[in-house]
């Protein structure tokens, strides 16, 4: 086994194990930032999708810088990232069994630990946030334009999703690698709602 790959149950009932490339962990890292970031509204409003204004010259990034002055732009873009995972969570509990519901920011147990503790390894490595993760520079750090990140979003090419009272969900089978299931919800963000979407996944039990 490659020391980039983590073996890890796909689900608390089952002892098969499948391996999580670090890639993949990098690029839900990659993807989950990307989104909180233009999710945030404030001094300088983006999507308005959460109430936080933590990635802003005057907002956050002033604070963090004198308070982290080595880690700040990881701190800022974390907490970005915990207050977009807080209203994921808020519209997963609207529904009879949020463990059920796999979204961006929700992946389950095993993954989501996972991501946590790939997310201090690339903090504690030194790097900024753009050299750890550098698709980022596709999205953040640029003037914030609505049709551009509709544009990046667009070639991730939307699935088939149908409305429920929870958001988006996507139809079909759940795809087993961790790639391709958040290539297709960053896919289903498309078109951009005026609120937080909650493109979806129902897992059966």
């Amino acid at each position: 086994m490659a020391d980039t790959d983590v073996p890890v149950p796909d689900s608390p009932s089952r002892e098969r194990a499948c391996v999580i490339p670090l890639s993949d962990l990098d690029w839900l890292l990659t993807a989950q930032i990307a989104v909180a970031w233009a999710g945030e509204k404030g001094e300088e409003r983006r999507l308005g999708w959460w109430d936080c204004d933590l990635t802003s010259e005057l907002g956050g990034e002033d604070l963090f810088q004198s308070l982290l002055p080595a880690t700040w732009a990881w701190a800022t873009l974390q907490g970005a990232r915990a207050g977009a995972t807080r209203r994921d969570a808020a519209l997963r509990a609207l529904g009879s069994d949020p463990d059920a519901v796999l979204t961006l920011f929700f992946q389950g147990f095993f993954i989501d630990e996972l991501a946590e503790g790939r997310l201090r390894d690339l903090k504690g490595s030194g790097q900024s946030p753009l050299a750890a993760l550098p698709g980022l520079c596709e999205v953040i750090r640029k003037p914030w334009s609505r049709e551009g990140f509709a544009g990046w979003l667009a070639a991730f090419n939307a699935p088939e999703t149908e409305p429920t009272p929870l958001g988006r969900r996507i139809k079909g089978a759940i795809p087993e690698g961790l790639d391709r299931r958040v290539r297709q919800l960053l896919g289903a963000l498309n078109p951009l709602a005026e609120s937080y979407p909650l493109p979806h996944y129902r897992r059966s039990a």
